[in-house]
């Protein structure tokens, strides 16, 4: 089983119960109908990424679905909240690239996004032995990367928000859902 196609979602969900906050954030990410397994962060070489919308029309009710899942909830008021999935793409389609889960608190969407960016694409230049500084700034090492010529592009889905004003659950979702045919 090598999936063929990958597309990125992310939703929020509010509600005083913490498991209905996460159905709701599956809804808000349009992924609430499959049975979701959590895979670990390998993009399989070939793998193409389809657009949400596409990718959302070719799940069934009750589909045993495998994805990478970063989530994160909390019940304390206006407390910052976020999840991110990177991923690294090789300049090669043969090789593999990485997926990378972040889940943080006390961070905006973009900060969370590049991280997960920043982490993807770190674990793809290590398989490649890209000589880097790990110390040195995203931006830099993105550089780096990308001249190497071994790795081709990255990117992100995240989603930050605030944590309910009156207590309620709030969960966040982004997720990476592969396709198998």
């Amino acid at each position: 089983m090598i999936p063929k196609r990958v597309f990125f979602v992310k939703g929020k969900g509010i509600h005083k119960d913490h498991l209905q906050s996460f159905e709701l954030a599956l809804r808000d990410a349009g992924i609430e109908k499959c049975n979701l397994v959590y895979v670990s962060s390998i993009l399989p070489p070939y793998c193409e990424i389809i657009p949400k919308e596409e990718g959302l029309k070719c799940l069934g009710a009750g589909q045993i679905t495998f994805c990478v899942t970063a989530r994160n909830a909390t019940n304390e008021p206006k407390r910052q909240l976020s999840a991110a999935v990177g991923l690294a793409i090789p300049a090669e389609k043969g090789n593999y690239g990485y997926l990378s889960e972040v889940h943080m608190f006390g961070h905006d969407e973009e900060y969370t996004g590049d991280y997960a960016e920043d982490l993807a694409a770190t674990m793809l230049a290590t398989t490649f032995g890209i000589d880097f500084n790990p110390d040195t700034a995203w931006d830099e090492r993105n550089e780096i990367y990308k001249a190497s010529g071994k790795i081709f592009d990255s990117q992100s889905v995240a989603i930050a928000t605030k944590g309910d004003n009156c207590g309620k659950w709030t969960t966040v979702i982004a997720a990476a859902i592969f396709l198998l045919d």
